[in-house]
């Protein structure tokens, strides 16, 4: 990717607590005006890493820009970011009008923001409602409402959706879809891909601190294995169609009684036609395509 049309990018980024990595040697870019989700196990290392991008701590090793400017020196771009991690702080006992006019004070930007930052993730009819009163969904989307104060160039959110219900989640969705669309980059972490895969561009996938896959969502699909199942009449033929398998070139076993077949759809008619020719009666050959939250465990969790 050209710099000038890069978001975030990072080389071999790492941070170690005591003998322990929690980043280790982390590589990736995210493209400027894109949603790139940034997924992984809890305690996979996504909030280090976005202490890290925010210039909160320092990394052990590696480094990292942001808007072209080194993480080294997050003055220099802090001002383009807005960022939420672990759980926005609100005073429970002001409206959340009156917090964000708070944090705009703090913070050195313009008052008129508050009301359009309100308005942009949907909060305008509750401005004057007291904090406490929110449900989880809308402080939430306060702490979006605060992270745009800046009017940042990049949103980097950790968590966003924790403990949201499918409604909620479906409002951040369409609130950061709406942000991407007008222009801002949206870095947004969430140890469930299946909140995010629905609006990414890009996925980053983060396992026990290394970065297992990084780039647009559609390579991911791509790398898919495309798998057939199949069921015999008789249990003990399964064996034969293994083997049948294994000798074309693909890889199988048995699962549960079922066999499970590496190959795409249109093998599927080989193999039953091969089936046939060995006296053997098929009573299910389904062709299968993994989804990408089985792929995602696959990738980040524990091999067995």
């Amino acid at each position: 990717m050209h710099p000038q049309t890069i978001a975030i990018s990072v080389q071999d980024l790492s941070k170690k607590y005591d003998s322990r990595f929690a980043v280790s040697h982390a590589n990736f870019e995210v493209p400027l005006g894109s949603i790139c989700g940034f997924v992984g196990p809890n305690g996979a290392g996504k909030t280090t890493t976005i202490r890290m991008l925010l210039g909160l701590i320092s990394p052990t090793g590696g480094s990292g820009q942001i808007l072209g400017h080194s993480i080294a020196d997050p003055d220099e771009y802090l001002k383009h970011v807005g960022a939420m991690i672990e759980g926005p702080a609100f005073y429970p006992a002001l409206s959340g009008a009156e917090n964000l006019h708070v944090l705009a004070t703090l913070g050195g930007f313009s008052h008129e923001r508050v009301s359009e930052v309100l308005t942009t993730v949907g909060l305008a009819e509750r401005a004057q409602s007291k904090f406490k009163t929110y449900s989880l969904g809308m402080k939430q989307r306060l702490g979006i409402a605060a992270a745009l104060l800046p009017s940042p160039k990049i949103l980097i959110l950790d968590e966003p959706t924790n403990g949201l219900d499918p409604e909620g989640i479906q409002e951040i969705r369409d609130l950061l879809r709406g942000l991407a669309d007008k222009g801002t980059t949206v870095f947004v972490s969430s140890h469930l891909l299946s909140e995010l895969e629905i609006i990414s561009d890009y996925i980053v996938m983060l396992r026990k601190g290394e970065v297992v896959f990084a780039g647009p969502i559609q390579q991911l699909f791509e790398a898919q294995q495309p798998f057939i199942l199949v069921r015999c009449e008789k249990s003990a033929d399964l064996e034969k169609i293994v083997a049948i398998a294994i000798a074309d070139g693909h890889k199988a076993h048995i699962q549960s009684g079922i066999a499970h077949i590496e190959g795409p759809a249109d093998w599927a008619g080989t193999l039953n036609k091969k089936a046939f020719e060995a006296g053997i009666i098929l009573t299910q050959l389904s062709p299968q395509l993994p989804n990408l939250e089985e792929t995602f465990f696959e990738m980040t969790g524990d091999k067995k």
